[in-house]
């Protein structure tokens, strides 16, 4: 099932991630700019309060402080000169009542021309004190804001001024501001919802339109398949240079340390290896031989990153290595019974003709050549798999057209460091090597060099070939390399393998000729 196929069948199975988000978000800011509203319109009210008061103590502190004042309540008839006065400061400032009284309470004046001469209703112990204050009190008008001030003379109170305003004319004023508050309130939640649609797409986009739950089975899933899969997993995300997922195997056949993992901790040949593909591509370290593919992960046509698999052929390729030394030992013994029977063929044909003192002369020659080579070797090398390995290498280059020889210095009285495998392992892929090199070459030559002193294992191996440069047998040592399309170019890195495991060294020469040398200490 495809990626985008896979998110759509999620999809449909519940609210997703995103959606889940987006509604407890709605929710959230509704809720948010719902009390938000109401302590915009609270707050408004508390300063029409403040408002209020202070505009209403101003006006009364006006009233008594004038000499108008003062001089009408002396007069025998207040109401007359103090009613007109009053209205008109009221009907100006809109406040909704002015009354002037006694200090008895009785008024002078009011809005309500019928309540004039009756008991003022409200609290004025304060102002017949000379206090000025403000109270909210149901009187005549219904509940109001109103102050309340004393009118003095010589210290004297000889009456009283109180204006007020209404609640419901306060209320009028707040509720004109209502519609700008839920206008801003609007404003604000179509701005929280658009924000909140981003946030749904970005996340949707990012989880691919999956549900909390299935995010869970999925991670779930996924570190326990990363830890039970028998291949190693190295996940980089696009242009990360740190590892997004390494599972156990990885660890184990690269050998990498817990912790983040980052390109430079991984094998030379590997770090290469940034968003190409490869495919079944061979690479050795010290320990293992390893088979790594490495695709590159898209995502609705945009590169995600890079998913690196690794698989350890460490035991396939000895097997191989054991076959080709089989198949080469095989292929050395049919050239010799092939050699043996044009040999056997002559002998007799010549015996048939009557030559026998020269079938003699001409198989005891033979005889001698090949039991000459057989001693020199096996009175030089103590290690009969080795010297029987070079005498098979030297049939097979006689079929191929190469002179292979053993260099007069050769002796060799044990492998060790080495075992007899590591040894055969060791010679066969760089005698193997030489000759691919220079089988098609004319007057093609191969010499093989191995000695054992008491602090060294020495071998080299030359040819009449042009050999290879230091940057291109450094890339041979490091992964598969070779010059030949039905070759995987292992030779070499299994014998710099080899050498690494013995902390030796392994180089390439050129000059006088061209040759590979290994020193392994003892």
């Amino acid at each position: 099932m495809r990626a985008k196929d896979r998110a759509g069948w999620w999809r449909g199975r519940g609210l997703t991630l995103a959606g889940q988000v987006f509604v407890v978000q709605l929710l959230v800011l509704v809720v948010v700019i719902a009390v938000g509203s109401a302590l915009a319109v609270w707050e408004v009210r508390r300063q029409q309060d403040d408002a209020t008061r202070q505009r209403v103590i101003g006006i009364a502190v006006s009233i008594a402080q004038s000499p108008a004042t003062v001089d009408a309540v002396h007069t025998p008839d207040p109401e007359v000169l103090l009613q007109p006065m009053t209205e008109r400061v009221r009907r100006r400032t809109g406040v909704d009542f002015i009354v002037v009284m006694a200090p008895d309470r009785t008024r002078y004046t009011h809005t309500d021309v019928s309540l004039i001469g009756k008991p003022f209703s409200g609290n004025i112990a304060r102002a017949l004190n000379g206090e000025t204050f403000t109270e909210t009190y149901t009187g005549s008008l219904g509940p109001s804001i109103r102050s309340v001030t004393p009118v003095e003379e010589n210290g004297r109170v000889i009456a009283l001024v109180s204006a007020g305003v209404t609640r419901s004319r306060i209320g009028d004023q707040v509720t004109a501001q209502l519609p700008l508050i839920l206008a801003a309130a609007g404003a604000g939640l179509l701005l929280a919802v658009l924000g909140a649609l981003a946030l749904r797409r970005r996340l949707l986009r990012q989880t691919h339109g999956l549900a909390p739950a299935e995010l869970r089975t999925l991670y779930e899933h996924h570190d326990a398949v990363l830890h039970s899969i028998h291949e190693g997993l190295v996940v980089f995300d696009r242009d990360a240079q740190e590892a997004a997922v390494v599972n156990d195997e990885a660890r184990r056949l690269l050998e990498l340390p817990p912790g983040p993992v980052r390109r430079e901790d991984l094998p030379v040949s590997l770090r290469r290896a940034d968003t190409v593909e490869v495919r079944d591509e061979m690479h050795v370290t010290a320990e293992r031989v390893l088979l790594v593919n490495q695709d590159v992960v898209t995502w609705s046509g945009r590169q995600m990153g890079t998913v690196l698999t690794i698989r350890d052929h460490t035991e396939l390729r000895g097997i191989m290595g054991e076959l080709d030394s089989a198949r080469g030992m095989a292929e050395s013994l049919r050239a010799q019974a092939h050699e043996a029977a044009n040999r056997l063929h002559a002998v007799i044909t010549m015996v048939e003709l009557g030559h026998v003192g020269e079938a003699v002369e001409f198989a005891t020659t033979e005889l001698r050549l090949s039991q000459a080579l057989i001693d020199r070797l096996t009175e030089a090398v103590h290690e009969p798999a080795l010297a029987a390995l070079l005498l098979g290498k030297v049939d097979q280059a006689i079929e191929r057209g190469v002179e292979l020889t053993v260099a007069q210095d050769t002796a060799l009285d044990s492998s060790a460091p080495l075992s007899a495998q590591e040894m055969i392992t060791l010679v066969g892929n760089l005698v193997d090597n030489a000759l691919d090199a220079v089988s098609h070459d004319a007057d093609a030559w191969v010499e093989v060099t191995v000695r054992a002193a008491e602090s060294e294992l020495y071998v080299r191996v030359a040819d009449s070939g042009p050999g290879m440069s230091q940057a291109v047998f450094a890339d041979a040592m490091a992964r598969g390399y070779s010059t030949k399309s039905d070759h995987h170019g292992l030779g070499l890195a299994l014998v710099w393998r080899l050498v690494a495991r013995h902390d030796g060294e392994l180089r390439a020469e050129r000059t006088p000729e061209s040759a590979v040398v290994v020193r392994i200490p003892r």
